[in-house]
């Protein structure tokens, strides 16, 4: 797939208006006598490279989006959107850096992005410290919202553990209760082997074997050649990104996927279009998806339009990682504008709780007492060569969860998570 190109400077973009992506829903906004015209700058943080460098692309297309859509109404509050990029490098040291320099430096009024979740929770914690707000796109780790959670923290994609319920009974109905992890050796990785292990623990299932690996790992012989031995129901491939497209095609030519079923939390269209036909293949956790009525909703007027500008925009139809970015600036644009300020608490405050309709289908909000959005998780099998004249349709999406079956109760989230608001 294509890579941005872009340096590891800085780079600013003022986000400019024309964009069919105006009719998303924005409300207009009528800028009162003597009101500020300066922009208010948003600070996105996000791989642009090294092996997330893909969805680091899509999440930016996305965030380009909503700041076009709202600034061709008027901006929020009559102020134009303006995005100030950092790559973070998928580092969580480089990142911590980035986002003091984005607050600091450049004033920027939030902080949104991430895709790595040693990144985001490193982030997370430095706008807890600088009293910033950071909306996490596309973290998953539970600990974003579980024990790390921050008053002044939201996360858009899913919860790893919502992620790992929703695929997990479906899994072993399908295949069978003895499992093989593919794992990646840091944040994520860990903490969707502690929600698979929570699926089996209910339904009597065992691990044959769990292979941590490295974050850009490029040869993943050592770990696949142990795969025969423990003869599981069953392979669960955690890895993402590239690190995902090469893990599948090395089980691929050692003629695995012919031997045992694959599958996992979750698959996005970027690694998946790195692979021939041959090594596409299972059944996957899907968190958005650009074709199907089971993830849009019937005649969603503002997701076929999203789906439309988007192809216009960039060639190719969006993915869940467009999706996450457009919606995390869209709500956060729409909480500024909802409480007439840019103060981290008052903007917090009027995101949390509030019901939205977006891209998807039904509604959604982020949950008050986490900070998790609470939407939708889907999964599909692979469809490996697309339909016919769409190439990129490759899911066809079988099952539908609720976020409230698939997430921690309210009881068990109170029990970890503390946001602590100032002053509370």
């Amino acid at each position: 797939m294509s890579r941005p190109v872009l340096n590891r400077r800085k780079f600013v973009t003022i986000a400019g208006a024309g964009s069919a992506a105006a009719v998303f829903g924005i409300p207009a906004y009528i800028p009162r006598v003597g009101e500020a015209a300066d922009a208010i700058k948003i600070g996105l943080l996000e791989p642009y490279t090294g092996v997330y460098a893909g969805p680091a692309e899509n999440e930016t297309h996305g965030f380009e989006m909503a700041a076009d859509a709202w600034n061709k109404r008027g901006g929020i509050m009559g102020r134009k959107i303006e995005l100030v990029k950092e790559d973070e490098q998928n580092d969580p040291g480089v990142a911590a850096q980035k986002a003091r320099k984005l607050v600091n430096q450049d004033k920027v009024a939030a902080l949104c992005g991430t895709v790595s979740s040693g990144v985001s929770l490193s982030v997370a914690g430095v706008a807890n410290t600088l009293g910033t707000l950071f909306m996490d796109s596309g973290g998953h780790s539970d600990d974003v919202t579980g024990k790390s959670c921050h008053w002044n923290v939201f996360r858009t994609c899913h919860s790893t553990w919502m992620e790992t319920h929703a695929t997990g009974y479906s899994l072993q109905k399908r295949f069978g209760k003895k499992w093989f992890f593919i794992t990646p050796d840091y944040a994520y990785g860990h903490s969707l082997e502690a929600g698979f292990k929570d699926v089996l623990a209910h339904n009597g299932g065992s691990i044959v074997g769990n292979e941590l690996t490295p974050l850009g790992t490029t040869d993943f012989s050592s770990y696949l050649t142990k795969i025969d031995a423990a003869k599981p129901d069953l392979v669960l491939v955690f890895v993402q990104g590239d690190d995902y497209t090469n893990c599948l095609k090395q089980m691929n030519q050692f003629g695995l996927l012919k031997k045992y079923p694959v599958g996992g939390p979750q698959v996005e269209l970027e690694p998946l279009l790195g692979l021939g036909p041959e090594a596409r293949q299972g059944y996957w956790g899907v968190e958005w998806y650009y074709k199907s009525e089971k993830t849009l909703g019937k005649n969603n007027k503002v997701a076929q339009e999203f789906v439309a500008e988007s192809i216009k925009r960039y060639g190719r139809p969006p993915t869940a990682r467009n999706a996450f970015g457009y919606i995390t600036l869209d709500r956060l644009a729409h909480a500024m504008n909802d409480a007439k300020s840019v103060d981290p608490v008052k903007v917090a405050r009027a995101i949390e709780g509030v019901h939205f309709t977006s891209i998807f289908a039904g509604s959604a909000y982020y949950r008050k007492e986490d900070h998790q959005l609470m939407w939708p998780m889907w999964v599909a099998k692979i469809r490996p060569n697309g339909t016919p004249g769409d190439k990129y349709d490759l899911f066809d999406v079988t099952d539908i969860n609720a976020a409230e079956a698939v997430e921690q109760t309210i009881a068990q989230k109170e029990a970890v998570c503390k946001l602590g608001y100032p002053g509370a």
